[in-house]
């Protein structure tokens, strides 16, 4: 720890005042965005009442939804709150059978695993791991962010939520960030890097380990193909938790072949869907090295796996 943070303030007599004082300690973040969330209470108290609301199998049965029973205690374990240990071990507490608590231990190793890659790779988290199979170069793919998705004026309603709700909130439910990350990188062929530093922008969850080699796997610079999805999967999983008509996610409209010959127009085609011969990630195959929940049919992955908690 170094001095600074040594003499740093510890007691505050409101959130209000706490704000006030990060904001005049670190006045270049603030110049970048004066909001801050409500969505999230740090500290160790309100750490501890989210672990013991955490249900192990519901959340097996529903994190793919952006309704379901996800833990959002992402954040906490980010910034060292919480730790792998006690969330399993309170995974475990809460199950009467071992195989209810599978999918989220699953998620934790995860976790873990990308804190090792990270470990060894060091800044090397920002360089693609692999090229790309999309039928594209890097260097087809645009350095910056465009200016509509930034300031949620796409058009697309899918979209515009999305990142209304990012920067708004600091968090985003994992499907949707896959969702998200789809759209920048394929649709609108935008490097994985620019993408995944506007995240860390904004996730008060966010880390270069998970959120680098998550976008990664969606390039497909981390996997052995690119992630995309299509409107019916958006309609299906997101329940109506964005009130987007069919007309407003137009762009995403089509079958999954339709899709994937637009958007990659030079890669030779997938297999047919249900006759993926692997596992996809949850294979635990290095070539599906990604993570991502399981979406049934949507492209670039098989079985998946879940990213945010």
């Amino acid at each position: 720890m170094s001095d600074d943070t040594k003499n740093m303030r510890r007691d505050f007599e409101s959130r209000e005042d706490l704000i006030a004082y990060l904001t005049e300690q670190f006045p270049a973040a603030a110049e970048i965005n004066e909001h801050v969330s409500e969505t999230f209470i740090g500290g160790r108290k309100a750490a501890e009442a989210r672990l013991a609301a955490i249900k192990p199998a519901a959340y097996a049965k529903t994190r793919n939804h952006l309704n379901g029973d996800v833990t959002r205690l992402s954040p906490y374990l980010r910034h060292g709150v919480l730790s792998l240990n006690e969330v399993r071990n309170a995974a475990l507490d809460k199950v009467k059978r071992l195989n209810d608590a599978q999918k989220l231990i699953q998620e934790l190793a995860w976790r873990d695993y990308f804190q090792r890659a990270y470990a060894e790779i060091g800044d090397g988290i920002w360089l693609d791991r692999e090229d790309y199979k999309t039928g594209f170069d890097a260097d087809d793919y645009m350095d910056e962010m465009p200016e509509d998705i930034l300031t949620a004026t796409t058009g697309e309603c899918a979209v515009d939520s999305m990142v209304e709700e990012l920067i708004e909130t600091g968090y985003l439910h994992n499907h949707a960030r896959m969702w998200l990350a789809a759209y920048v990188i394929h649709w609108r062929r935008v490097k994985w890097q620019a993408g995944a530093a506007w995240f860390l922008e904004h996730l008060l969850d966010g880390d270069p380990a998970s959120n680098n080699l998550s976008w990664q796997w969606g390039a497909s610079t981390f996997s052995h193909k690119p992630y995309f999805f299509n409107r019916s999967n958006f309609n299906k999983f997101s329940r109506g938790v964005y009130d987007c008509a069919e007309e407003r996610n137009s762009v995403f409209a089509g079958s999954y072949e339709q899709l994937e010959r637009s958007l990659f127009p030079n890669k030779p085609p997938s297999e047919p869907q249900g006759q993926s011969g692997g596992k996809g990630k949850q294979g635990k195959g290095r070539n599906n090295r990604g993570r991502q929940q399981g979406r049934g049919r949507e492209r670039g992955r098989g079985n998946g796996r879940s990213r945010r908690r």
